[in-house]
C-alpha cells in the first residue's frame, strides 16, 4: 500500500475493520454490541406493549413434574445394595478400558415399523465394589437395503474373567461387522427359513470374530506381564436380526451362553424359542472366545403387537424367578398402548429384585400393525 491509499486512515494490526466490513448487516450490528457494551447512544426503550398495565396472564404457572426417584422395587424390601453407583476404576488401578466404561448405556430407534429401546446398567453389586459394568450392547443395521435387517446384540462378561468387560463390548460390535459380511446370505436363508444354512452363517461370523479378536489380543498382551489367555475375555452372546421388511415375519435369534430372547404375548412373558424347551437360555457353561462352535440359530416367528426383549441373565434370570412380581411389572409397563420414553424404559429396566444385582442389559422391540 503506498503512501496516498494510507491516507486518513487509522492503524488496524490486525485487519478488524476489513473483517467487519465483510459481515452481512445482521451479524455486524450484533458484533458492534457485542464488541462495545459501553458504546455512547440511548439506551434501549421498552417496547410500546411493555407498560405497566398490562393484564398478567390467567394461566398458572406449571406445576413441576414429581421426581422418579429410585427405582421401584419387588418384594416386601428393597435389596441391601444402594441403588445408586459409588465408586469406579482408575487409571492408576485398572486397566485401560474400564475407568472409562459408563455406568449406563441408554439407546434406542424407529425403522420403519420397529421401535427399539435399550439400556446396559452396572449391577448393584458392581455399583457397591466399583468395578465397571460387564455387560454390552449394540443397536445398529447391515445388509443391503433389499437385505436390510435390524440387528441387536447384548453381549455378558463372566464375572470372574479379568478383561470380560473388554470381550463383552468387543464381541458385541465384531460379530455385527462380520454378520454383515454375511448378511445377503443370511436374509435368503431366513426367507426360506433354512435354519441349518443359518447355523452355519451364524457360525461362521461368530468365528470370524473370535479369530480376529484373539490375534489382536494376543498381539497386545506381548507387551503386557501377563501373557494372552481366552479365558481372561469370557463373555456370553445374544444377537437378534430383524429384517426391516415388514412382510417377512421371521427373525433369527443367535445365541453363545445364557441370557437370551423372550416374547412377551398376550401379558405374559415366554421363552424366544417355545419348541426348543427353554435349551436356547440353558447353555450356561458357554462363553466367547473359545465357545465359537456353539453358536444356536433359532428362527422365530412373530406378529405386530407382540413385544421382544433381548437381554443378558441380569434381566432373564429374575423374568423366570418363582414370584411373578417382577416379570408382572415389566409386563405392564412394556406390553401397553404406548412405547416408554428413553428415560422411562431406563427407569423400569432398573426395577430391583433381592438377590438379583448383577449387571442388567435389555433391547425391547415394538412393532406397530399394518
Amino acid at each position: 500500500m503506498n503512501h496516498e491509499e494510507t491516507r486518513g486512515t487509522h492503524h488496524d494490526p490486525d485487519g478488524l475493520d476489513a473483517h467487519f466490513a465483510g459481515l452481512p448487516h445482521e451479524v455486524l450490528a450484533h458484533e458492534t454490541i457485542t464488541r462495545r457494551p459501553d458504546a455512547a447512544g440511548p439506551k434501549t426503550q421498552p417496547a410500546p406493549w411493555a407498560t405497566e398495565d398490562v393484564v398478567p396472564s390467567a394461566e398458572p404457572e406449571p406445576e413441576a413434574e414429581p421426581l422418579r426417584g429410585v427405582p421401584a422395587h419387588v418384594g416386601n424390601r428393597p435389596p441391601a445394595y444402594p441403588p445408586h453407583p459409588l465408586g469406579r476404576p482408575s487409571l492408576r488401578d485398572a486397566d485401560a478400558f474400564a475407568p472409562f466404561s459408563p455406568v449406563v448405556l441408554l439407546d434406542g430407534a424407529r425403522i420403519g415399523r420397529l421401535t427399539v429401546r435399550a439400556a446396559s446398567v452396572r449391577g448393584d453389586s458392581h455399583n457397591w465394589e466399583g468395578s465397571c459394568r460387564q455387560d454390552a450392547m449394540a443397536v445398529t443395521r447391515i445388509g443391503p437395503p433389499e437385505a436390510e435387517m435390524l440387528l441387536l446384540a447384548v453381549a455378558d462378561g463372566v464375572g470372574s474373567a479379568l478383561y470380560s468387560h473388554v470381550g463383552s463390548y468387543e464381541f458385541s460390535r465384531l460379530a455385527a461387522v462380520y454378520l454383515d459380511r454375511e448378511a445377503e446370505s443370511i436374509h435368503a436363508a431366513l426367507c426360506a427359513r433354512n435354519e441349518v444354512e443359518l447355523h452355519v452363517l451364524a457360525t461362521k461370523a461368530v468365528a470370524g470374530a473370535a479369530a480376529q479378536l484373539r490375534s489382536d489380543w494376543a498381539r497386545a498382551a506381548q507387551h503386557q506381564p501377563r501373557p494372552y489367555a481366552d479365558q481372561d475375555y469370557a463373555t456370553t452372546l445374544h444377537v437378534l436380526l430383524i429384517p426391516t421388511d415388514p412382510r417377512i415375519r421371521d427373525r433369527v435369534v443367535c445365541s453363545v451362553g445364557d441370557g437370551g430372547l423372550f416374547v412377551l404375548r398376550e401379558g405374559h412373558w415366554q421363552h424366544g424359542d417355545p419348541d426348543d424347551g427353554g435349551e436356547l437360555l440353558d447353555t450356561r457353561t458357554e462363553a466367547l472366545p473359545h465357545a465359537y462352535r456353539s453358536v444356536k440359530a433359532t428362527l422365530l416367528r412373530t406378529v405386530p403387537g407382540e413385544v421382544l426383549l433381548l437381554g443378558t441373565d441380569g434381566i432373564t434370570n429374575p423374568l423366570t424367578q418363582k414370584d411373578p412380581e417382577f416379570a408382572r411389572r415389566l409386563a405392564d409397563a412394556w406390553g401397553g398402548p404406548e412405547v416408554p420414553s428413553l428415560s422411562d424404559f431406563l427407569w423400569q429396566a432398573q426395577t430391583r429384585a433381592k438377590t438379583y444385582d448383577d449387571d442388567r442389559t435389555v433391547i425391547c422391540v415394538w412393532e406397530e400393525g399394518a
